[in-house]
């Protein structure tokens, strides 16, 4: 991490780049793109919304993360609560911190800049807990997240359009280091 730095990150100014970072470890198409793109800037204006952005000294992001207070009424909440309550944890969607999006470009992961980024906004939280949403596989992501203390709260959630089943997982915070 000696030559990435980590701070406060203007994302509605920067959402093309953060958008390409996402593109690139996430596999986004265009079409995927330009819709993810309003929905960022659309959860930028929920109260206590906050990005950082790791980058370069070039000023190049190589990773960022955003997320805000959970609400059951947005649109998340709304897909992950019945299988929440299916497992007796829909308690967690509140007094929650959401970890809305998480993405390092495939060159920068392993370096502890994912770490860095979810420990540092979380850290900021007033929330006792956070929660987020990971696909369902044995990945390095997932890795990381039960590394912090994240736990399971309910599998194989299903979003619309997704190809792929998701994890939802919870932490109490402050997370491990």
């Amino acid at each position: 991490m000696d030559d990435v730095a980590v701070g406060p990150l203007d994302l509605a100014v920067r959402v093309d780049d953060a958008l390409a970072v996402q593109a690139l470890a996430f596999g986004l198409t265009d079409d995927e793109i330009g819709v993810r793109r309003h929905i960022v800037l659309r959860h930028l204006t929920s109260p206590g919304a906050r990005a950082l952005g790791a980058t370069t000294p070039a000023g190049r992001l190589v990773g960022f993360v955003y997320g805000m207070p959970n609400s059951r009424t947005h649109w998340w909440s709304t897909v992950v609560e019945p299988y929440l309550r299916h497992q007796e944890r829909d308690h967690w969607l509140d007094d929650s911190f959401v970890i809305t999006e998480l993405h390092v470009l495939p060159a920068f992961q392993n370096r502890r800049i994912g770490r860095e980024l979810i420990t540092r906004i979380t850290d900021a939280a007033a929330e006792p807990r956070s929660i987020l949403s990971a696909i369902d596989t044995d990945s390095p992501a997932r890795g990381l997240y039960r590394s912090l203390g994240y736990q399971d709260l309910a599998r194989r959630v299903l979003f619309p359009s997704a190809p792929l089943p998701y994890a939802v997982m919870g932490a109490p915070l402050p997370l491990k280091r």
